[in-house]
């Protein structure tokens, strides 16, 4: 199983961002991943559009948003046409979810739900056919640099034998927390895809911090 790592860049220096990402993409990230949030469904905001215009000027890495917004869908159209690759949501936070995932991907982009750590697999077990990608929050979403939730691991493998009952090539990533010395037990429960913010861009050297979270899981295989 390979090992997916996607930098968040909640943790960033945005006045170096240029460097940060480089530097990030240099150690062999292959996803950006970016945070939205609208102070509703999270208590804090962030980032948006002007951010992911920003991105574009940099680089044509993918783009892996995490939208912590009420009502998704009305962000589809405009973050489709700024190059998103991966437009994910939490299903408590609109409805028709099924709907608003094939609308997704009808507008090329990846379709991803994502849980919080309350939330129960039951919220995406009759859409797995209609997902690109699931997120597992191992911590509670709205914050950055927040230690990881050891319960996690659990419902990490339990999404993963869900995954594979329906044979869904989905990516199952996990966010929160993600260390040199938690990537390992989420990667053992099944994930392929890691999102890490501190522990990459906290890191005096971005390029080996993303290539040693990449090595402890291949030394552990």
């Amino acid at each position: 199983m390979s090992v997916r790592i996607a930098p968040s860049l909640l943790a960033a220096d945005l006045g170096q961002l240029r460097e940060q990402v480089q530097g990030a993409l240099a150690g062999g990230a292959e996803w950006l991943h970016v945070d939205v949030m609208d102070g509703r469904f999270v208590p804090t905001l962030s980032f948006g559009a002007p951010l992911i215009r920003a991105l574009r000027k940099i680089t044509d890495a993918p783009l892996d948003v995490h939208l912590m917004v009420v009502e998704p869908e009305r962000y589809l159209a405009e973050y489709a046409d700024l190059g998103v690759q991966v437009f994910t949501f939490h299903p408590e936070a609109t409805v028709h979810v099924q709907r608003h995932l094939a609308a997704v991907r009808e507008r090329g982009m990846l379709a991803g739900l994502a849980l919080n750590p309350s939330s129960p697999l039951a919220l995406v077990e009759e859409v797995v056919d209609d997902l690109d990608l699931l997120l597992i929050m191992s911590v509670n979403p709205g914050y950055g640099g927040q230690k990881y939730l050891g319960s996690a691991t659990a419902k990490i493998a339990r999404a993963r034998a869900l995954l594979d009952r329906h044979r869904s090539a989905a990516a199952l990533e996990v966010d929160g927390g993600i260390t040199a010395e938690t990537i390992v037990s989420a990667w053992r429960a099944g994930a392929d895809t890691f999102v890490a913010g501190t522990s990459v861009f906290g890191a005096p050297d971005v390029a080996g911090a993303v290539r040693d979270l990449v090595r402890r899981c291949v030394e552990r295989a």
